[in-house]
């Protein structure tokens, strides 16, 4: 797989997500790779750190501008921990772990990741507003409650499958319950 056509992918990919979605500033955007699948291959069995370094280069060029936090998570080795910058970890009051990522354990997109950040540390569990998953990471399991889907076009970078997701406040209350607030919220009923 060519790295042109995996950042171009990506491109597209974050282009239509971040076109789709009102990210908040300073919210955490969570990212799930598998540097494996995105090269063709089965998860865990082909781990490449230039595919992963092109995905994080690609991914920082759109982020810093919005001033969004970057959290990547590892594979399954490390327990799915997220790497993040010790900033966002002290901010955000999340519980540092002892692992560092490694090229079989972790992944290539971590270690790259690792290699870019200028204080890096792993967390273990995290609540991001949002992100993305290319190759089937499930990080659904990171992104706020209630979870949504961002449906796109772009769904593919390099030979894996891409689903982007963002999260919403619950929706709560019953028949009388209003989720906007106009003149019908202070009308008496008699």
């Amino acid at each position: 797989m060519q790295l042109e056509t995996i950042k171009r992918d990506l491109e597209a990919v974050l282009t239509e997500y971040f076109d789709k979605i009102t990210f908040p500033e300073n919210g955490i955007f969570v990212l799930g790779c598998s540097s494996s699948e995105v090269s063709g291959a089965w998860k865990g069995t082909s781990s490449r750190l230039d595919v992963g370094q092109t995905i994080i280069d690609e991914l920082i060029s759109f982020l810093k501008p919005r001033k969004i936090y970057l959290a990547v998570q590892g594979c399954e080795h490390i327990n799915r921990a997220l790497l993040v910058e010790r900033e966002v970890a002290e901010k955000h009051d999340l519980e540092i772990v002892s692992v560092v990522p490694a090229i079989h354990a972790g992944g290539g997109t971590q270690v790259a990741a690792y290699q870019q950040m200028s204080d890096p540390v792993e967390v273990e569990h995290i609540t991001a507003f949002g992100g993305i998953d290319i190759g089937g990471t499930e990080i659904g399991m990171h992104v706020k409650f209630v979870q949504i889907p961002v449906r796109m076009t772009h769904r593919k970078v390099g030979a894996a499958n891409v689903v982007g997701l963002v999260s919403r406040p619950k929706l709560i209350g019953g028949e009388r319950a209003m989720y906007q607030f106009s003149e019908a919220n202070y009308k008496e009923i008699n």
